[in-house]
């Protein structure tokens, strides 16, 4: 009998431990998804109410092509997408500013209410005036900007963008740059509305930007 109660105890306990341990799983995978909703904000169709504001965008104080110094409040009155990468990226930021291009394209004449902004997370090697003129290659409208590196790294921050330098040893002048691809969808007064993948195709990118011109 001892040891049938003893054994009934050991199995009550592991009950208990094991419906812990599925209560602290569930409110783990709670936190996450309210840190992601709160990281993206709305990512479904931007005319939907949100249930708070999303913790992307914010000041910036940046350079562009022709050397001036310019901030968010420059670019106030017109919607932004705002899309961060590099010029010596191999595949991401090009395919990305392909698509960008392709979708404004498509907008016409739609296109001018929307300013279309590119921010290195490079600025060693890409110049205001060297990002100006990378992203020119792709659409006349892109406007590029890059600055001294506390200025672009306080960018990064406010848009919650990851960025990471990747050096190889050998070859230390021939670095790359690990970084996140969204496209980030801003109001008039620079508030966050959604984000895209970078690999979202020009028809649905021009489709929903014509929703908030």
């Amino acid at each position: 009998m001892a040891g049938n109660t003893g054994e009934a105890k050991r199995a009550g306990t592991s009950r208990r431990t094991l419906l812990l341990a599925l209560l602290m799983g569930l409110l783990a995978g709670v936190v996450t998804a309210v840190l992601l909703l709160a990281d993206f904000g709305q990512t479904g169709d931007p005319r939907e109410a949100s249930t708070g504001r999303a913790l992307i965008g914010g000041p910036f104080s940046l350079v562009n092509a022709e050397g001036a110094r310019v901030t968010e409040k420059d670019f106030s009155g017109k919607p932004m997408l705002v899309f961060f990468g590099f010029t010596n990226c191999p595949d991401v930021c090009p395919s990305g500013l392909q698509i960008i291009a392709a979708a404004l394209d498509q907008l016409g004449d739609k296109a001018k209410a929307l300013t279309p902004i590119f921010i290195t997370v490079d600025p060693e090697r890409d110049t205001p005036e060297v990002t100006g003129q990378y992203v020119k290659s792709f659409h006349p409208a892109i406007v590029g900007l890059s600055g001294p590196a506390d200025d672009v790294a306080g960018a990064i921050k406010v848009y919650r963008v990851y960025a990471k330098k990747v050096e190889n040893p050998e070859t230390p002048d021939h670095y790359n740059v690990d970084h996140s691809a969204f496209l980030y969808l801003m109001d008039k007064n620079g508030e966050f509305i959604r984000h895209f993948p970078h690999t979202v195709d020009a028809d649905t990118l021009a489709t929903e930007l014509a929703k908030v011109l």
